[in-house]
This record gives C-alpha cells, sequence and structure tokens, in this order.
C-alpha cells in the first residue's frame, strides 16, 4: 500500500499517448518509464531488486488502471491504501464500490495467473536478467513477450470464440464446424497440462456464482456446452484462460484489459525468476545447430 502511488511525471507520460494505443503497450512502456523514479533502479543487489519488486507489483496496476481511463477520457483514481491489490484495482478500474464477490474473484484469477514456472514471458525475463541487465528491463521483456496471442494474449480472444458462437443457432453445431474448418479455439488444451488445467477447474465455480449474481447465467450455459463438445470431439479441456475471461467479462471489464491484467499478476512469479536468476547467474546462450545445405565447393567470381 505504501509503495502504490505513482510518481506524478509518470501519470503525466501516459497523458499523450494516443486512445487507440493497445493496454498491453502502454504497460509495457509503464514498466520501463517506472525505472527513472525507482531510487534502487541501478542497484542489482538481491536486498534492491527485492525493493524493484514489491514497488512494480504495488505501482503496475496502478498504472494500467490509470491508462484505461485516460482511454476512456476520464482522470485516473488515486490508489486507497485501505482497499488489498483486487480491491484496489477494482475499484480504480471502474471507480465503483466493488462486491466482496468480485474482489474475492479477481484476488484468484491473480493468484492462479502469479506464476507458471518456464513460459515464454518468464524465459525472456530471465534471459534479459542474465545477461546482468536491470530489474525494469528484464519486467519489460516479459510484458513484450506476454503480449503475444500464443501467449498472455489468448484470453482475450476467448471471448471472441463465445460472442461468435452465442451468435449461432446452436452453439454446437458453430464448434463442430469451427473444428471442421480447423480453426482454433481459443481456451482450449495447454502444452504442460495434458489432462486438464487445474487453474480452470478452480476458477470455475467462481465463474459460475458470479455469472449468477451478475445475470451473466446464459453465458456461462453457453460455455458449458461449448466445453462438452470440446472434450468428446477434440480430447480438449479448457485452460485457465477459458474461465477467466468470462470471469474478468462478468466483472464487467473489457476484452483489451485481459491480457494487461494477466500481467499485473504475472509480476508476482518474473520477480521470483529475476531474483533466483541474479542470485545464481550464468548467461543464458542457447547454441543454434545449423541444417541448411551442406559444403559446397566456392568459385571465384571470374570462373562462374
Amino acid at each position: 500500500a505504501s509503495d502504490a502511488p505513482v510518481p506524478g511525471p509518470v501519470i503525466d507520460m501516459l497523458r499523450p499517448i494516443p486512445s487507440r494505443t493497445p493496454l498491453m503497450d502502454v504497460l509495457r512502456t509503464g514498466a520501463s518509464y517506472l525505472a527513472h523514479w525507482d531510487p534502487d533502479a541501478a542497484a542489482n543487489t538481491v536486498e534492491a531488486n527485492q525493493r524493484k519488486a514489491e514497488r512494480m507489483l504495488a505501482r503496475l496496476p496502478v498504472v494500467l488502471a490509470a491508462g484505461y481511463r485516460l482511454q476512456q477520457g476520464k482522470e485516473p483514481a488515486h490508489p486507497d491504501k485501505h482497499r488489498t491489490l483486487a480491491g484496489n484495482l477494482l475499484w480504480m478500474l471502474r471507480r465503483a464500490e466493488p462486491s466482496e464477490g468480485m474482489v474475492e474473484a479477481l484476488d484468484v484469477s491473480l493468484t492462479v495467473y502469479a506464476e507458471h514456472e518456464y513460459n515464454a514471458s518468464t524465459f525472456a525475463a530471465r534471459l534479459v536478467t542474465s545477461t546482468m541487465s536491470d530489474y525494469h528491463s528484464a519486467i519489460t521483456a516479459a510484458i513484450g513477450a506476454l503480449k503475444g496471442p500464443l501467449h498472455g494474449g489468448a484470453n482475450a480472444r476467448v471471448m471472441d470464440v463465445l460472442n461468435s458462437a452465442s451468435q449461432a443457432a446452436n452453439a454446437r453445431d458453430w464448434v463442430r464446424q469451427a473444428i471442421g474448418e480447423k480453426r482454433r479455439i481459443m481456451g482450449f488444451g495447454h502444452r504442460v497440462y495434458k489432462h486438464g488445467d487445474p487453474r480452470a477447474i478452480f476458477l470455475k465455480p467462481l465463474c459460475a456464482a458470479l455469472a449468477e449474481k451478475t445475470g451473466n447465467q446464459r453465458t456461462e450455459e453457453l460455455a458449458g456446452a461449448i466445453e462438452q463438445v470440446m472434450r468428446e470431439e477434440k480430447g480438449l479441456l479448457p485452460n485457465v484462460d477459458w474461465p477467466s475471461a468470462r470471469l474478468y467479462h462478468y466483472l464487467g471489464l473489457p476484452a483489451d484489459i485481459f491480457t494487461p491484467l494477466f500481467a499485473v499478476a504475472r509480476v508476482a512469479g518474473w520477480s521470483a525468476h529475476i531474483l533466483e536468476q541474479a542470485a545464481h547467474n550464468r548467461l543464458i546462450r542457447p547454441s543454434g545447430r545449423y541444417v541448411g545445405p551442406a559444403p559446397r565447393s566456392w568459385k571465384p567470381l571470374s570462373e562462374r
């Protein structure tokens, strides 16, 4: 709470950013810009990196909320030191008092998103850290990696699936047609969890409860129908993006803020990896194996 207030110049820097700019870009710029006002920016000790991690975890949600409100033509809201991180984030984004159920749902989603071993963004953070670069550079690189639609951007595209299926006369037929046309249905399957993502299982009841409280039962029923067809036709189970996208939608948040929320949560995991990499560092330098044409003889230009 004491670290949450963001220096005024950082908020002022967000003001001229065009409103069409993706919020992940705003977040990436904000994370880098925060370094200029961090008293430990140049220090690379364990203690300094811990302090930087605490500030980033506290301030990036404020940057996100400020960027979002400025895009709406509204003034940013100041963080309230009496609220939790999740409660503060909802308050700053919506400027409406969230219910306890809403705060709990967002808090749980941020917790399950917080860390997930060697994914692309975490590897990017460790790679930058391994060069003995600074904490803010590593976080900025991680946000850049998370922006990709095959990593963090998948949760925003879940709503496209639900919106498209809801317009079909029969959602099951829509899913079967999409499968037949080899279209990728976001929110299903995982490179690590072959038998179901435990994070998705954990979020599902929270989704159902929030749907009932916000009048979104039809969307929840639609999601259940799609899940069943995907299981029967493809043997694929939901990953964490499937319930989290619905959960954020039920909270009244737009799809373009889903991935930035993922980033805000993942700062915890990225920071833990950065600290570990810095404490036991060795330069990460993968080797590439040449698989092109075999060696060929060379002739001088005059003989060609």
